[in-house]
This record gives C-alpha cells, structure tokens and sequence, in this order.
C-alpha cells in the first residue's frame, strides 16, 4: 500500500463519507467506504483501516446521542450481535463473504420494497410488536456481517425500521450498538493479524475526515424532518443493499 495522492484522494472522501453516514443516517451506508477503499488496496487492509476509524466515529457521535436510543432494541441487538462477531471471527478464514453479501442484500432490498407496500396499504401491519428473538436473530447479522465486511448497517436497519423508532431513537441506537460491537470486533481483529503499521499509520493521516464526517453527520440530523430522514434512510438502505448484492455477484 502506498499513502500517497491518489489513496487519499479515493480514501478521504470514503471516510468522509463513512463520518457522515454514522453520525446522522444510522450508519446504513458506512459499510461502502470499505468497499471504495477495496478499490485501491486490498480488502483485508481495507477492513484493518477502517475499523479505527469507525470506532473514532463511534466515540465521535455518542456523546450528542446519549440516552436517546431504544433501550430494549439495544439490548437485543448487542445481545445478538456480540456471539456473531464471535462467529465471523472464528469463520472469517473459510467463510465466502458473498454469500453473505447476496443474502443481506437480498433482505434489505426486499425489506424497503415490503415497507414501501405497507405503506401504501397493500401489506397489512402486525398488531402485536415483533418477538424478542426476531432482534436476536438480526443481532446476530449484524455481528457476523459487521465482522467480515463492516456491512452490519443493513440487517441491523431491517429490523430496526420494524420497530417504528424516532429519527433520533434510530440513530442513537445504531451508534450505541455499533460502538459497542466494534469494540468487541477490534480484539479478534488484532489477533488475525488485520492491523499492521501501515493500517495504523493510514489511520492517523485519515483521522481528520472521520471527525469532519461525525460533525457533518451530526448536524444534517438536526436539521432534516423526521419524514426526509427515514426517507434518506430507507434510500440507502436500497443502495446498499443493491451494492451488496452486485459485489456478491461479481
């Protein structure tokens, strides 16, 4: 890997673009910067560089989201989300990410397009809320996927959209829940070899557009209406989804 012009010109705006994503749109689309960085280098350092960086985000934006999230949907989702993290690890050497690429992007197409239809009042919406080990169950994804490609934002928004959350109850969740599993994804990182000096030294260069990203995420929140922000929400849901399904093809 070599730091120069042409990695930051395709690296500064992915984390960027990552910063903002966590900060204000729940962290759907932050997965992409992963892949953008795949681009130029390869996927393992992509994903060794990335994770400090998120978990900068990550430190970036709890403080304006504290106590703000669903308290039970955190639950459930750390819960989950911590055993697939195991999970990952312990299958991230023989594991065909692909596979997992198609299935989440699968759901989460299928998910906004089944939103789209209740919505218009052609699906009928349960009365009863949603069991607990349907958010294990995602909680689970979202660890393993978040593990092996940082992709934990989609399944994790599939089910939280479900819950009918506030815009801000929605975002701080994916902050708490993803600071949390971040955490926990950094020691099996170590331990697999992902982080080398030249990830760290590419992390310390790239700190900046993570925090300006934050910031940016930070105040778009504040300032959309609840309807634009679940609208942006579920477009990226879509695209990441579509994006999912066209890197699991090729």
């Amino acid at each position: 890997m070599t730091l120069d012009f042409w990695f930051f010109c395709i690296a500064g705006p992915a984390v960027l673009f990552a910063g903002v994503s966590k900060g204000g749109f729940g962290s759907g689309a932050a997965f992409a910067s992963a892949s953008i960085l795949a681009l130029v280098i390869e996927p393992g350092m992509a994903l060794g560089i990335m994770l400090p960086l998120l978990m900068l985000i990550d430190v970036s934006t709890l403080k304006p989201y504290w106590g703000k999230w669903g308290a039970t949907e955190v639950k459930l989702l750390v819960a989950g989300g911590i055993p697939g993290v195991i999970m990952g690890a312990l299958l991230y050497k023989v594991a065909s990410p692909d596979f997992f690429r198609l299935l989440i992007g699968g759901i989460s197409v299928g998910f906004v397009f089944w939103q789209m239809g209740r919505h218009a009042g052609m699906i009928g919406t349960a009365k009863q809320g949603l069991p607990k080990s349907v958010g294990l169950f995602w909680g689970v994804v979202t660890g393993f996927t978040s593990f092996v490609s940082h992709a934990g934002g989609p399944p994790a928004a599939v089910y939280l959209l479900s819950r009918n959350l506030s815009k801000t109850q929605y975002q701080a969740t994916t902050v708490l829940v993803f600071w949390t599993l971040n955490a926990v994804k950094f020691v099996p990182y170590a331990f697999l070899g992902i982080f080398t000096i030249e990830t760290m030294t590419a992390d310390l260069l790239l700190a900046p557009f993570a925090v300006a990203g934050a910031w940016i995420g930070v105040k778009a929140h504040r300032f959309i209406s609840q309807r634009l922000f679940f609208g942006v929400t579920y477009t990226l849901l879509l695209l990441t989804g579509t994006k999912l399904i066209w890197d699991g093809l090729t």
